[in-house]
């Protein structure tokens, strides 16, 4: 029996800023973004949009297909935490009409806790095949304006469905972990933005490539030229040709510019216009890979590499199963992006400004979610979703 992921769907925003605007703003050049880092955009959520209204319209689509009572667990990844005690999951149970016998748990590590989630999920369905794991992956990245992570703000949000025999990739059951106590990117309770060491960031997620995939090695038996596919981690699209350039020289690998592109190309498409989505963001690499490949990519294998600064990392594999283009949301999501609004540079700046309030008092949300849900109100500490 295979275990792996049967269903995925994405979500982002309707809004954007294309960096050349930033770019302008700040007198420089736009090539130091859409070159340097290899981003292009970047989404930004309404007003009456968060984790949770992102989380259920990745996850409408899934449940629409399978019932509100197919799934018997939620696990909800996320850095963007709504609340200290209660999990963003049980406002996306709710939202999704899932069953009351459904258990619903958030999870937390940086950007790599969607690939904690989808082992536990593995593990779960391996004990009981006939189950079905919904693991949603959804963030808003929010940095201080005018620094150098400000370029690579974005959101969005993930949700898969793990079952037994799944309809899209098949997930090798060995991996290679890593795990050190650093400070290269954080944020405190206190803050709503993250703090980031950018260079000594970069250093750790390479270091941890290297430790995770030589423990990779020790359990597996997949060698490097095994894999005709890889997924990382995406801060920025920039970071994955770097980590894979690294791979290759770790495993003393000729890697000519046209293998860089075959191998992980396609997985950065929809990052470059969407921004980082922290946890989403391997994961909706993944659908980019799989929506955005032109050659049939049934029985190949994918290697994924998840980053979680702090730090925690990882490298697992899986298998393309055949016949996986006729389960894919690619329409719909291609859909979304090209309906997608730009805003002006003021128009950013009052988007990034719409902050929770912490009053406790009654704060109506304005609507520009084009979305199926969406937070109505902040009201005595209370937050009110609904659907459009």
């Amino acid at each position: 029996m295979s275990v792996g992921i049967d269903e995925i769907s994405f979500y982002t925003s309707n809004y954007f800023l294309d960096l050349k605007n930033l770019a302008a703003r700040q007198q420089i050049d736009s090539d130091k973004y859409y070159q340097g880092i290899g981003q292009e955009k970047m989404g930004m959520p309404a007003p009456d949009e968060d984790v949770v209204t992102m989380a259920a319209n990745a996850a409408l689509p899934l449940i629409e297909r399978v019932g509100p009572d197919a799934v018997s667990t939620v696990m909800f990844a996320t850095e963007t935490g709504i609340d200290q005690s209660k999990s963003a999951g049980v406002y996306v149970h709710r939202l999704l009409g899932l069953s009351p016998r459904c258990r619903v748990v958030e999870l937390k590590q940086a950007c790599y806790s969607a690939t904690a989630a989808i082992q536990m999920a593995c593990a779960l369905v391996a004990r009981q095949p006939e189950k079905k794991v919904l693991v949603v992956a959804s963030d808003v990245a929010r940095y201080d304006l005018s620094t150098p992570g400000e370029a690579t703000q974005g959101c969005g949000a993930v949700a898969m469905l793990i079952t037994a025999n799944p309809r899209l990739v098949e997930l090798d059951p060995e991996v290679g972990n890593y795990t050190e106590d650093v400070m290269d990117f954080w944020r405190p309770n206190y803050r709503s933005t993250a703090l980031v060491d950018g260079k000594y960031s970069t250093k750790i997620y390479l270091k941890s490539l290297k430790q995770a995939w030589e423990h990779f090695r020790e359990v597996s038996s997949l060698a490097f030229s095994d894999f005709q596919h890889f997924c990382y981690h995406l801060p920025f699209t920039r970071m994955a040709q770097k980590a894979h350039k690294h791979l290759a020289k770790v495993n003393k690998s000729e890697l000519t510019p046209e293998m860089l592109d075959l191998q992980i190309e396609d997985s950065l498409s929809y990052n470059r216009i969407i921004g980082n989505s922290y946890t989403a963001s391997m994961y909706i690499g993944l659908v980019s890979l799989l929506e955005n490949c032109k050659q049939n990519l049934s029985g190949e294998r994918v290697g994924f590499f998840s980053y979680g600064s702090g730090c925690v990392a990882e490298f697992f594999s899986g298998r393309v199963v055949a016949g996986y283009e006729q389960y894919l949301h690619g329409a719909r999501h291609k859909a979304m992006l090209e309906a997608r609004n730009e805003v002006s540079y003021e128009e950013y700046l009052q988007l990034y400004n719409d902050v929770d309030p912490v009053d406790g008092g009654e704060h109506q949300k304005q609507q520009g979610t084009t979305g199926r849900f969406r937070l109505a109100a902040v009201s005595h500490h209370k937050r009110e979703y609904i659907a459009c």
